[in-house]
């Protein structure tokens, strides 16, 4: 994906009054004449916690393509995408679920699991809705397959009091951070979030694209072993700054947005979807959290390296509601839906042509797209499927118990040496 032409895109101001796209009250694109395009329409996502904002968009949607949305939402990840994957070997496929890009949803189009969306791309690219660089994350031998259900910057979030009080500047350099996390944790504060479980891979995301987007790169086509002495060399770093105690408990249950609100930790690096939790845990954006961009630990790269995903959402190939799931996903790419969107989940919204709700979001997508910054693409969806669930299960066992790195990444390197082998 082009990134640099993409957050350009992104970016563009606007406060258009959204048109709907035509056609919702008509059959959908693949769908036939004797199938319902109004409705209410079974959608499933692994994104449990964000259930509250997708029933807020049936304000939204109801009136405007006649479609609501009964949400089931998971919690947990392999639960989820084993009952997606089981779904499709029954008659109960959905109309509409959420999932990955990159390997995990090649995967899905090879199998001929997921419906085409090619008229939808080619409408909204025409009504200036979506850069053509988003549709090639959604690409697959000249179709497309999707719609995006959101964009985000992994970006560092921070509790403005504890940085208050503990005289701590916002870092632009990777010596001013580690700075930030010393004095912090002198003071009694863990600097750091952490997690065992899920999202386990940021940290490490940041420290080898951070050292060299190449690197980082090479890791997902195979070029790069996990057990490369530069990646050794990034894991014992991160083992240093685990012995120094700079990250939280890895086993807490804590929600970290309120992990964050209570001062379990003053930092946070996640996705710019987390104001819409820390929005709803009771924090207010400018006041009670920021966020900022994490400096490259390179200080020679020519620009900072930013993580970006994008996450779809997919309509079932076999779904009894395939026509409803597309009509929905052809309303979902208009300024309406993404501006309805942005509002309730504080998300950005990736119609160049949506209202932004909050304008620090507006503010840094603006930063990102000058010459300062690289996009890479999030490790998660980077990361073909099998060596990603080794990676995570990994890097989840390395913050519970940090020790010598080197099983850590031979494990990852065995699992990779396989798939590898088997798809080159």
């Amino acid at each position: 994906m082009k990134f640099r032409s993409l957050a350009t895109g992104l970016i563009a101001a606007a406060t258009t009054a959204g048109l709907l796209l035509a056609g919702c009250s008509s059959p959908a694109p693949g769908g036939t004449d004797d199938q319902p395009v109004t409705g209410t329409l079974d959608f499933f996502t692994n994104k449990a916690a964000w259930k509250p904002d997708f029933d807020e968009l049936n304000k939204t949607s109801e009136p405007g393509t006649k479609i609501t949305l009964n949400t089931t939402g998971y919690s947990d990840a392999n639960q989820y995408d084993a009952f997606i994957k089981q779904s499709f070997r029954t008659d109960k496929s959905p109309g509409l679920f959420t999932w990955q890009t990159g390997p995990s949803l090649k995967e899905l189009v090879d199998e001929k699991l997921v419906a085409e969306t090619t008229e939808v791309w080619t409408e909204a690219v025409e009504q200036g809705w979506v850069t053509e660089d988003l549709r090639e994350s959604y690409t697959f031998d000249g179709k497309q397959y999707c719609v995006p259900m959101n964009i985000a910057y992994w970006v560092m979030y921070y509790n403005k009091k504890i940085f208050t009080e503990n005289d701590v500047a916002v870092p632009t350099t990777w010596p001013e951070l580690d700075a930030a996390a010393t004095k912090l944790k002198a003071a009694g504060v863990t600097p750091y979030y952490q997690t065992s479980t899920l999202f386990t891979f940021q940290w490490f995301q940041q420290l080898v694209a951070g050292t060299d987007p190449a690197l980082y790169n090479g890791l997902a086509t195979g070029e790069v072993k996990y057990t490369d002495p530069r990646i050794v060399a990034v894991m014992n770093e991160w083992l240093d700054q685990h012995k120094k105690g700079w990250f939280s408990d890895a086993g807490s249950n804590t929600d970290p947005a309120n992990g964050l609100k209570q001062g379990d930790f003053a930092m946070i690096n996640f996705g710019s979807f987390f104001n819409g939790s820390l929005d709803g845990a009771g924090m207010k954006s400018g006041e009670d959290y920021g966020f900022f961009v994490i400096p490259a630990k390179n200080a020679e790269l020519p620009a900072t390296p930013v993580a970006v995903e994008t996450g779809p959402i997919c309509v079932a190939e076999n779904s009894k509601q395939k026509a409803l799931g597309l009509a929905y996903s052809k309303w979902w790419m208009s300024p309406d839906a993404q501006s309805a969107w942005s509002s309730a989940r504080g998300d950005v919204p990736f119609n160049p042509k949506a209202t932004v709700a909050d304008k620090s979001l507006e503010q840094l997508g603006k930063e990102i797209a000058t010459d300062k910054y690289t996009l890479v693409e999030r490790y998660y969806e980077a990361t073909p499927t099998p060596i990603l669930t080794v990676a995570l299960e990994q890097f989840g066992a390395f913050n519970a118990n940090p020790g010598d790195p080197m099983p850590v990444l031979e494990a990852i390197q065995a699992e990779a040496d396989k798939y590898w082998a088997e798809n080159k």
